[in-house]
Formats: structure tokens, sequence, C-alpha cells
């Protein structure tokens, strides 16, 4: 069936933050050199493995499991520091911006792409009650017909029944529909229950997801519209 709408993850599928130059930052204030490649990886793996180890944590207030999180990075990189200072100094190094959520350099001009091709455009996010201010700050919120967050609603992917209520208010059908998201344990498993498909974002190629059997895996939004039209074309030949 045709592709005729597009559902999104928010969080390192459409913004990020600027956490491997905190980080950076930091190491240099304790006099310690690492290279930007090494950090993003590690924050690669950490994610990764939080992802699948301890499903839905990442979602979670921060004091909650941060420390915790510093920890695996540190163990990646190498590094022996005091955690709670550690934690301390870099969430003083974000809070200087007023809205650390950066959306990446090619995710409007991929959203104003889809909307030229007539597609529809919706969120499907586990996030907190800032994630229309974010989408605002961000200027992307004008491109979204649908916003379904899990704080408003009361559900969380992986659970079908945030999908379900996405399609019931987009007024659309599962296998019309395609979902771009960066964690598999909540947007590939999730889609798969209501029979969506799932284009799973991981910019480091199949790095951190080695066990993960799924195709397409693309390495950010940018390729989305090239693989809607490959598999618009497929279908019609």
């Amino acid at each position: 069936m045709e592709t005729t709408f597009v559902w999104f993850d928010l969080g390192y599928t459409l913004v990020y933050l600027e956490r491997e130059q905190w980080f950076a930052a930091y190491l240099a204030e304790q006099g310690i050199a690492r290279k930007l490649r090494e950090i993003e990886l590690a924050y690669h793996y950490a994610d990764k493995l939080f992802m699948r180890e301890y499903p839905g944590v990442l979602g979670r207030e921060a004091a909650t499991f941060f420390p915790w999180y510093l920890g695996v990075l540190n163990y990646r990189l190498g590094l022996c520091l005091d955690l709670q200072e550690q934690w301390r100094r870099l969430n003083e190094l974000r809070t200087e911006r007023r809205s650390p959520w950066v959306a990446y350099p090619y995710a409007a001009k991929v959203l104003a792409e889809l909307k030229r091709a007539s597609y529809g455009i919706g969120l499907i996010s586990n996030w907190d009650t800032s994630a229309r201010q974010v989408l605002a700050d961000t200027g992307l919120l004008p491109y979204f017909d649908h916003v379904i967050v899990s704080s408003e609603v009361g559900m969380e992917k992986p659970d079908r029944a945030i999908f379900e209520l996405a399609l019931r208010q987009a007024g659309v059908r599962a296998e019309e529909c395609c979902y771009v998201g960066d964690n598999y344990y909540d947007d590939v498993v999730g889609c798969r229950e209501v029979g969506m498909d799932c284009c799973l974002i991981n910019r480091f190629g199949r790095v951190g997801i080695e066990e993960v059997q799924h195709e397409p895996v693309l390495a950010s939004v940018q390729e989305l519209p090239a693989y809607l039209h490959r598999k618009e074309w497929k279908r019609s030949v």
C-alpha cells in the first residue's frame, strides 16, 4: 500500500543535545583530552545499552538515572571521575542555553520536502510536557499535522495503544504509514504491533545495534525521502 503519512520520534531523530561538546568542555576543565569522535561513540553505546537493557529509563527524570549513565560513559572512555561533581558541572553547561535542544540542520528541509510531496506528518514521542515547546523553539512545529506526546496522553511507546491513538487522530491506517525513530525497542517493536512500517535511525551504521535484525537502517532522516521514493518505485513495478 502507498505510504501517505510519516510519523516521527523527536529526540535524536529530529532534535539533539550538544552533549558531546559539553562533555568535551568538562574534560578540558579537568585537563583530560579526548577526541570528539570518541565521545560521540561513547554516548551512542550508552544510549543503545540503556534502550536495550533498561527500557523506559532514558525518559525519566535525570536524577533517577544520569549518574549511572555517566558511569557507563566514563567506562567507555577509560575515565574514573567523581560522578556527582561531573553531573553538577555538565548540568551547568547544559542550562547555560535557554533551550538546549537543537534541530538537526537537515530536519526542517526534510519535513518541508515531505510536505511538498503531500505526505501527512505526525509526531509520536515519549517526552515530558516540554515536547511542543521544543518543536516550537526549533522551528519544526508548523510542519506537523498531529502531535502525540506520552506525557499528554498517558501512554508510551512501545505500547500499541499510543500508535493506535495516533492512527485514529490522523484518520489513517497503519499500512499507509511509515514511522521514523532511533530506538528499536520503543519504535520498531511498537510499530510492528500495529502493522506500521518503520525506519530505524542509527548514525553509526549498525554499531550499537548488532543484535537487531531490521531493515531499513538509515544514518539520519536526511536519507528518508530517497527511501520513500525507492519504496514507492518498487511498489509500482
